[in-house]
């Protein structure tokens, strides 16, 4: 009889495509599924680009067609470079190790927020925005209350936490903490702009990251006029560049080539906007009364981008396992424990792909663009996000032989032509110099 007094069986924090994804599939489960959401849409947002398994999702979900729809740019592959070259390494996502690999695409957010939590507006889930979650009273199976800053009590049976890096849950149960990898901590500098130079033909949607030792550069199309630009730094290097924290990308593309001569004819903001990447993770992701899911359970790296594939598979797995819960009596308990397995089970790979690839040699690997027993089509299976449930086992021993060709070569036994490491500190002279003689290298490796 209580349960029937909840305002409703599921309320979710945070109405991004990770929140909105869970009270999608929710409400077409028969589900009472709340909405909370800070923000009015649409609204802007970065990670506007998409691996294929993203598409896959899409399409089980029923919601390509809606895409098709919106301004977006399909993207075949992805181009790794060393900042001081003027071309690089190109990888398509077709020779992925899958039977049908899905295309990728890049789009901007605050369209594709909107049409996913439209799409949940018509299945049945009820939104309450704009509004904030101010007091979590309650949090236990089968009984969470919160109190929003207007005063306003909702309960419910279940809640889903989908406020990214506010961690809502995170920070009322005090299970948030920071990754002490270096490498995992930083600095995000980023704008849109229109006329930026992109590869030809149907490679004109391609990704394109710009490799330095401060971090790494990202050159996004997103439709055919407006193009997203951002820099990713540690925090080291960006205090030593001493420039204003909204100066700070246009500092960074003065002094790489490749990405200087892509905005060449750009227009655009002179200022950027800025948000710091700091990684983080909530153990355990699931508990009494509540499931965490997208970067409210874990951030890594925006690097390969994979955050929204991996909120919205999230929010898959959790919305299927509470209407088990809810619809047909499963048990809560196993429906945690199996949420926590897929977690890291499907994480782990993502997360040790981000490791490698601040590793130099790993860089030289991957620009060198091939490699003995398909090694290269392994690391670009996982790089395109066919790793749910887990990778096959084909992509994996390959991928596992990579490592240990990493090492070997690491171990100062070069596998493949060694390449200068750039730095955004060197002087405007070495930097034309690295672009000569690196592009020539990159272009016939």
């Amino acid at each position: 009889m209580q349960m029937q007094q909840n305002d409703f069986d599921v309320l979710i924090a945070g109405a991004g495509p990770t929140g909105a994804t869970a009270a999608l599939v929710l409400a077409r489960g028969g589900v009472r599924v709340g909405v909370i959401e800070r923000a009015a849409f649409p609204r802007f947002q970065i990670g506007e680009s998409f691996i294929p398994f993203g598409a896959k999702l899409l399409e089980d979900l029923g919601l390509m067609d809606r895409l098709k729809d919106l301004p977006h740019m399909p993207k075949r592959g992805a181009e790794f470079a060393m900042g001081g070259t003027l071309k690089g390494q190109f990888y398509r996502f077709a020779d992925a190790m899958v039977r049908d690999p899905y295309q990728a695409f890049n789009i901007g957010r605050a369209e594709f927020d909107k049409m996913v939590l439209d799409a949940a507006i018509e299945a049945g889930a009820t939104t309450i925005l704009p509004s904030t979650i101010r007091e979590i009273g309650r949090l236990a199976d089968d009984d969470v209350a919160v109190v929003t800053e207007k005063g306003k009590r909702f309960t419910a049976r279940y809640l889903i936490d989908a406020t990214g890096a506010a961690t809502l849950v995170g920070r009322h149960l005090g299970i948030r903490r920071m990754l002490d990898n270096k490498h995992l901590r930083k600095v995000a500098y980023f704008e849109h702009f229109e006329n930026v130079k992109r590869l030809e033909g149907d490679l004109e949607g391609t990704l394109t990251i710009a490799m330095c030792e401060e971090g790494w550069f990202w050159i996004i199309p997103l439709d055919k006029k407006t193009t997203s630009v951002g820099l990713v730094l540690e925090p080291e290097a960006a205090k030593r560049a001493g420039q204003p924290a909204d100066r700070t990308l246009q500092w960074g593309i003065e002094r790489c080539p490749i990405v200087r001569d892509r905005m060449l004819h750009a227009t655009g903001p002179e200022t950027n906007l800025v948000r710091g990447d700091f990684s983080y993770t909530c153990d355990p992701c699931a508990g009494p009364g509540y499931f965490l899911v997208g970067d409210a359970a874990f951030f890594l790296d925006p690097v390969f981008s994979t955050g929204v594939c991996l909120g919205m598979i999230g929010a898959v797995k959790t919305a299927e396992h509470l209407i088990d819960v809810i619809q047909r009596g499963k048990s809560i308990e196993k429906a945690r424990r199996k949420y926590e397995q897929f977690v890291t089970g499907s994480t782990v790979w993502f997360k040790r792909l981000i490791e490698l690839f601040y590793d130099h040699g790993f860089r030289e690997l991957v620009l060198h663009g091939s490699g003995p027993f398909k090694v290269d089509r392994a690391v670009l299976t996982v790089l395109a996000g066919y790793v749910f449930p887990k990778p096959r086992f084909k992509v994996r021993w390959r991928f596992r032989l990579f490592e240990w060709m990493l090492s070997v070569h690491n171990k100062r036994r070069p596998l493949v032509p060694n390449r200068d490491h750039f730095s955004l500190f060197a002087s405007d002279d070495e930097s034309d110099e690295n672009a000569v003689h690196g592009d020539v290298a990159v272009s016939t490796a």
